[in-house]
């Protein structure tokens, strides 16, 4: 099990709850794609399941580990476990191709001898080795993207986080982008892909389909398994 959601709901303010009762679990190995109409919550999904907002209510566990009232500090090394991708793809301007790749390495403390191979390596996996001194603005949308995608993985990530990232780009870049998360989902990482094109779905073999409508999560194709109770639940 790579995530867990038991009884989660999340609200802004005092505002109605944007979700409700959310109850599931993640596999490791798993490819998920969200979907749903604008408005349902999927972002505010995504957020919870990157660690960059907490639960109004419930309880959510990763990694084995309870996250739900871990303090800040102990926030940043579960954050480095997972990768995320914009839709609005969030890279530096004023860095080159090469040093926004660079970026998750270098915070963690890899010299720039030692991270020079993995990061070439990358940008020849996302298709841009010709690339890699290009800076964002003179970058298409798909360059802007798979750079985008390469620096969310390029520290091996077991959990990847997309949202909408093919949103920005035409249907050849799309199946293409697809295809990249494909790949890193057979080497072993759990993907969430949200995206409004169903189609996408149809091009991973085993990817599991999850809707996400008025807050509360409907499961088509069985992805979802309800979390194991626990023992203080079952009497124990």
């Amino acid at each position: 099990m790579m995530v867990s959601f038991e009884g989660v709901g999340l609200r802004y303010g005092t505002e109605a709850e944007v979700l409700r009762d959310l109850d599931f679990t993640l596999d490791k190995r798993g490819f998920y794609v969200l979907t749903g109409p604008s408005g349902a919550g999927k972002t505010s999904l995504l957020k919870l399941l990157y660690l960059a907002q907490r639960p109004t209510r419930g309880r959510i566990t990763m990694f084995d580990q309870e996250v739900t009232d871990l303090p800040r500090e102990a926030l940043p090394p579960l954050r480095r476990r997972i990768g995320i991708v914009y839709q609005d793809f969030r890279l530096i301007e004023h860095l080159s191709a090469f040093d926004n790749v660079a970026l998750p390495l270098r915070i963690a403390g890899m010299s720039d001898a030692d991270l020079e191979q993995p990061v070439r390596e990358m940008l020849a996996w996302v298709g841009l080795s010709d690339r890699a001194r290009a800076k964002p603005p003179t970058l298409s949308g798909g360059e802007q993207q798979r750079v985008a995608i390469a620096r969310a993985v390029i520290a091996r990530p077991e959990l990847l986080i997309a949202d909408e990232p093919t949103g920005n780009v035409d249907a050849e870049m799309a199946q293409r982008l697809v295809g990249l998360f494909s790949g890193l989902n057979q080497l072993g990482t759990t993907v969430v892909l949200a995206t409004h094109d169903l189609s996408l779905v149809k091009q991973v073999p085993g990817a599991q389909l999850v809707r996400l409508e008025g807050g509360k999560l409907s499961d088509p194709t069985g992805a979802l398994r309800h979390p194991p109770q626990r023992r203080e639940e079952a009497g124990a």
